[in-house]
């Protein structure tokens, strides 16, 4: 609270009283309002010692519901005993580096249904006491740049999952997107997805072909007894497809969006531009901090899959993970590189070349929507690698 001195000083007794009462004014207004206390400093040489630089709950709204692939090395932080709040559907731990306490904790509140299936970037201004955010992918953030502006600081997946898949017993002859677009297949999708739009725009599919009514649940695939392709994740679906649909059971084909020309990264972790000086000192030590972890937790996932097995339980996710698919995942988020690093070694920095490719093709895209981005949208906009080690990668030991 800052008061203003008058011009003209009163006497000893006037100047004696106002002090008083504005000690008993700002001894109310704390215990009214119950101002947070900084977090308390640490120690400046320590990349490991999160005190002082960050908020004491560094608060992450995530993506989706608990899962392994994305942020996966955030669940690898918490700490022991993490408090689960199932109303809220959120967590929250000490922040623990390779077995450190950081001095601060780290809060994720889970996504998607949690919140009304709001885009995370709308959430983010929504609610600002959320520090960080994990966008859908990077398209996102060139779909709100005019709007509801985000700047990612670190890529944690660097290719989308995003994949059309296929039955291979009722078309053996498609192999790619393009096949697909060369027949009247249907093809069921999520509704609003942008992809879309380039694959039709690219002439790899037809408008005519495109449904986007698909909601998840395999019952449109398994309804068409195959005669039909859809949208999903490669990550997820290949497996669930063949093992947990009994209806189904079956092996399917498909082909990454990403590999039909459509260069997004997967999902970035996100702040508000705003706030960038304000976390930049936090930035400069979370986020390879967060690097690490995700290198580490595709290396040993069975810890952070046993907890978000745990969270989505507690929150009574619709759609339950198993053990099982959740190692999937991390199989093959290595197997196909979508966990893999950026142009230079590291893990979680942007193509500059690449990021301005996706710019080019989506500007046109949301400009048709009604949704224009960012007048003069650049690269450096929507994506900085200011805070990631290059030094910091999967295989760099």
């Amino acid at each position: 609270m800052r008061v203003r001195r008058s011009r003209h000083a009163g006497n000893t007794t006037s100047r004696t009283a106002a002090i008083v009462g504005l000690l008993l004014l700002v001894g109310a207004c704390t215990s009214a309002q119950q101002v947070p206390q900084p977090t308390a400093v640490g120690n400046p040489a320590d990349p490991t010692d999160l005190r002082g630089v960050c908020p004491a709950t560094i608060v992450v709204q995530t993506q989706w519901t608990p899962h392994i692939t994305v942020e996966g090395g955030m669940y690898h932080l918490l700490g022991a005993n993490p408090v689960i709040d199932a109303d809220a559907k959120r967590v929250t731990a000490p922040l623990v580096v390779r077995g450190r306490d950081t001095g601060v904790k780290l809060e994720l509140r889970a996504g998607g249904p949690a919140i009304g299936f709001t885009q995370p970037s709308a959430q983010m201004y929504a609610d600002t006491t959320i520090n960080l955010g994990v966008l859908g992918g990077l398209d996102e953030g060139i779909q709100v740049s005019a709007t509801q502006p985000t700047l990612a600081v670190m890529g944690l997946v660097e290719i989308h999952p995003q994949i059309i898949l296929w039955d291979p017993a009722t078309y053996p002859g498609f192999t790619t997107i393009k096949d697909i677009g060369q027949t009247n297949t249907k093809v069921f999708y999520f509704g609003g997805n942008t992809y879309m739009e380039y694959l039709v725009g690219a002439g790899l599919l037809k408008r005519s072909q495109v449904d986007g009514s698909y909601d998840g649940s395999p019952s449109h695939f398994v309804a068409a007894g195959g005669k039909a392709a859809v949208a999903g994740y490669a990550n997820a679906e290949p497996y669930i497809y063949e093992k947990d649909v009994k209806q189904w059971g079956k092996p399917v084909k498909y082909q990454l969006v990403y590999d039909a020309g459509y260069p997004n990264y997967g999902p970035p972790l996100v702040i508000r531009p705003a706030d960038k000086d304000k976390l930049a000192p936090c930035l400069r030590k979370l986020v390879p901090i967060l690097q690490q972890a995700q290198v580490d937790v595709l290396a040993q996932p069975g810890p952070a899959i046993d907890l978000t097995l745990r969270l989505n339980q507690a929150y009574k996710v619709a759609t339950q993970y198993t053990k099982e698919s959740s190692e999937f995942a991390a199989r093959q988020m290595k197997a196909l590189k979508l966990s893999s690093n950026g142009p230079d070694a590291a893990v979680g920095n942007f193509d500059v070349s690449r990021v301005q490719r996706l710019i080019d093709i989506t500007e046109p895209i949301f400009a048709a929507q009604k949704k224009p981005v960012k007048d003069g949208l650049k690269p450096s906009d929507v994506v900085t690698n200011e805070f990631v080690d290059p030094k910091i990668g999967y295989g760099a030991g």
